[in-house]
């Protein structure tokens, strides 16, 4: 079918004019919900009230909800409706460690729930079963991974999300990312007394630092390795018998993570055996895959964003990760992302957790719920007017 096609069979003036009555009716419940997320920052796997905050607004308007849900403690389910088209709506929550809600995760919350609120009325005359997933622990963690894994996006026919963002893109592109733990044993002696019976964990992972960097220059311009030091002695005057480093490791597909990776380990293998450390390498999380935009529902989503008057999307090369991309393998999945700062900050950056809650952030949050409330509706009119 094509795009035409497509925006031939939107939801009726009637269904669109309740949704968006029904999400500016909520407004006020909406924007409480993103500022109470956003002064109350939790990160990965520990966001109880943000996930309660939720379920809270969500079973107040007729959800049936699940929580906690398949396996994760802040994790939960949502369901109404009873129609055969089922599209799932993901809440983030999680906030950056030292930074709060530096990458706008309260707007996501607030703006999918809005999206459910506005459905549920209208849910079953669409045929429509609408899900919302609480997913836990986008920044660290994987939690869609994890909870792709348990089934709670089994049976979902589409799947949406959107992010704020210091511009505006409808088809969003992400790199694949995977994270490396590492550990250097070595052995200790005082620096001037015996310091050839010593093995220095932190010249170990000097040693790996400096090939990685010398890798830099033979990897793919498109191929990103980046990492912290978060343990090296403690003491000047103590050969380090141990020090730690977190890494990741980004590709543009997923394809090629396992190259970069088997070359990043080999450097820190190779440190390892310059100084005569022992090292130990290890997966904290599941692999991010890159994020594939489903060209139906992006089709839907674009002329629905521009109907509420949005910014004309721009074409920009992967900038960022996400573990929405696993959802988008699996399942026909969009993740537009809203321009809340007009380019003066980015995500990640103190600034960004300010914009998070200014006029332009709670107007795109509020656009976001009707453009994905939009696109849920018209994405199930279509399913029931194609033959299978």
């Amino acid at each position: 079918m094509s795009v035409a096609d497509v925006l031939n069979l939107p939801a009726s003036d009637a269904d669109r004019a309740a949704i968006r009555d029904r999400v500016l009716t909520n407004r006020d419940e909406l924007l409480a919900l993103s500022r109470r997320i956003h002064a109350y920052p939790e990160p990965a796997f520990a966001e109880h009230r943000a996930s309660a905050w939720c379920v809270e607004l969500l079973r107040a308007h007729g959800y049936a909800v699940t929580a906690p849900a398949h396996g994760l403690d802040t994790a939960f389910v949502a369901t109404v409706g009873t129609g055969p088209v089922t599209v799932a709506i993901a809440c983030e929550y999680d906030a950056l460690p030292g930074l709060g809600h530096a990458c706008g995760h309260n707007l996501i919350a607030a703006a999918g729930v809005g999206a459910a609120l506005a459905l549920a009325p209208v849910a079953d005359q669409l045929g429509l079963t609408v899900r919302v997933i609480g997913t836990p622990a986008e920044e660290r963690g994987a939690g869609k991974a994890l909870l792709l894994e348990a089934g709670a996006f089994d049976g979902v026919d589409a799947a949406m999300m959107v992010h704020p963002c210091p511009f505006e893109v409808a088809e969003f592109r992400s790199f694949a990312l995977g994270t490396l733990s590492v550990e250097f044993l070595g052995t200790a002696a005082h620096p001037s007394l015996n310091p050839h019976e010593g093995r220095s964990a932190a010249d170990a992972l000097t040693v790996a630092q400096v090939a990685l960097g010398l890798l830099g220059r033979q990897l793919p311009a498109d191929w990103r390795v980046h990492g912290i030091t978060t343990a090296a002695g403690t003491a000047p005057n103590v050969v380090p018998e141990r020090a730690t480093a977190e890494y990741e490791l980004r590709t543009t597909d997923a394809a090629d993570l396992a190259e970069l990776r088997t070359r990043v380990e080999n450097c820190f293998r190779a440190g390892a055996l310059a100084i005569g450390c022992e090292v130990r390498l290890t997966r904290p999380e599941p692999d991010y895959l890159d994020f594939r935009t489903d060209p139906t529902l992006i089709a839907l989503w674009r002329a629905n964003a521009r109907e509420l008057g949005r910014p004309e999307p721009i074409t920009r090369p992967p900038f960022a990760c996400t573990d929405m991309g696993n959802v988008s393998h699996v399942i026909p999945t969009i993740h537009p992302v809203l321009d809340i700062t007009g380019g003066t900050s980015g995500p990640h950056e103190a600034a960004f957790a300010e914009a998070a809650i200014s006029p332009q952030a709670d107007q795109a949050l509020l656009d976001a719920a009707i453009a994905m409330a939009w696109t849920t509706a018209d994405y199930a009119t279509l399913r029931h007017n194609t033959p299978h």
